[in-house]
């Protein structure tokens, strides 16, 4: 993986820690051990946080914000679209079972996850042809390259719209270059 991929990844996991650990105080007064993952956040209030700590970093005012925001989220959804929706690519492992899971159920499915997946599957199927490989990984490439191209675009229209300590602010946090 590029070193640009994990410092993304890094800078993510870091404010979603970040936005977690103030919270913890607040849910379940810190302390306590472990458990059955009963105070885990919702997902909404998380990113609702992730936002209002980028908008504070970012020093915009409230007018500013409801320009950039929009602009901010249209980057991060072509993030994840560029990396096939997560973690992994967009293979998704089944452990068998009727439960499903209800995380993946929920992950937005993107063209470079699907045909992530394609390839995949036609990697583990031992019958695929040579030629059935080049066109999976064809296809996988030509999604990621179409991926890229709208990423390109949604940071070069969100760079527009920045004083430079905002721009500096994004490329800290991996979201611009």
């Amino acid at each position: 993986m590029s070193r640009k991929f994990w410092t993304t990844m890094l800078t993510v996991g870091l404010l979603g820690l970040a936005a977690a650990l103030p919270l913890s105080a607040q849910v379940g007064g810190g302390g306590g051990g472990g458990g059955g993952g009963g105070g885990r956040m919702d997902p909404a209030q998380w990113r609702e946080q992730m936002m209002t700590r980028i908008k504070e970093r970012m020093g915009a005012t409230d007018d500013e914000w409801k320009v950039l925001q929009p602009k901010i989220e249209a980057v991060q959804t072509a993030q994840m679209a560029s990396r096939g929706g997560g973690f992994g690519g967009g293979r998704n492992r089944n452990g068998g079972g009727g439960g499903g899971n209800a995380d993946a159920a929920a992950r937005p499915t993107t063209p470079v996850a699907e045909a992530s997946k394609a390839l995949q599957d036609t990697l583990e199927d031992k019958a695929a042809t040579e030629a059935q490989i080049k066109d999976k990984l064809a296809a996988l490439r030509a999604a990621r390259a179409k991926a890229k191209e709208e990423l390109t675009k949604a940071q070069k229209d969100l760079q527009e719209l920045c004083t430079p300590r905002q721009e500096a602010v994004l490329v800290s946090l991996g979201m611009l270059d």
